[in-house]
């Protein structure tokens, strides 16, 4: 499977205004989202099954890899194209063992010794980050920056997606570092129109 990674939408039903997550993320999609990934940290169970369901409609629609944030248990049940895991998740190999060969699963990464790691351990991709400060992550103490960036991306050989505070104004400072693309959630799912939000992010990426 080919995948597009320019473009990767996270999202967060939080930042939502007066759409549903399903509405929000063809609006997405029709602004040049590439791939969406369904996060829902405090979400049940159940809730989020049904969440990661209506949002596969819409990719399924326009041909968009889903993966599930966290849940190989949900991307399963919906029958997602992968899983995006961190480095407190069930480890690569056990989730790779559980999916198959056949399904698409990133690596949460945070410096270059765990780059490596994940790149070894087979993962097809790795989300790097936090590039900036952001809101979304509490937990964060220092961003890598584009210099750390840079040197990860350099070192690798698979795909990566540059993740945290990346807005429209930044996007092109960020892929001049070679990553594959830019992970994006309050930058176009806080914006009160989502297509023309992430028109702006492929015009100037």
């Amino acid at each position: 499977m080919k995948i597009d990674y320019s473009l990767y939408l996270v999202t967060d039903r939080s930042f939502l205004k007066d759409k549903s997550i399903a509405e929000s993320v063809e609006e997405a999609i029709k602004g040049g989202v590439t791939l969406v990934q369904v996060r829902e940290k405090d979400a049940s169970s159940r809730d989020f099954y049904k969440v990661a369901l209506e949002i596969k409609q819409v990719t399924d629609k326009y041909k968009i890899p889903l993966i599930i944030d966290d849940r190989i248990d949900i991307a399963l049940a919906v029958d997602a194209a992968g899983v995006h895991l961190g480095q407190s998740d069930l480890p690569l190999k056990k989730a790779r063992e559980i999916l198959g060969k056949d399904k698409i699963i990133g690596i949460s990464v945070g410096n270059l010794s765990e780059a490596k790691e994940a790149e070894i351990g087979g993962a097809d991709y790795v989300g790097i980050g936090t590039i900036f400060f952001t809101g979304t992550k509490k937990d964060i103490k220092t961003p890598i920056g584009i210099e750390g960036l840079t040197e990860i991306v350099r070192s690798i050989k698979i795909p990566s997606v540059a993740i945290g505070g990346i807005d429209q104004g930044n996007a092109r400072k960020v892929m001049r570092s070679g990553t594959s693309g830019v992970a994006v959630i309050s930058a176009i799912l806080g914006k009160k129109n989502i297509q023309k939000a992430a028109e702006e992010f492929t015009k100037n990426s």
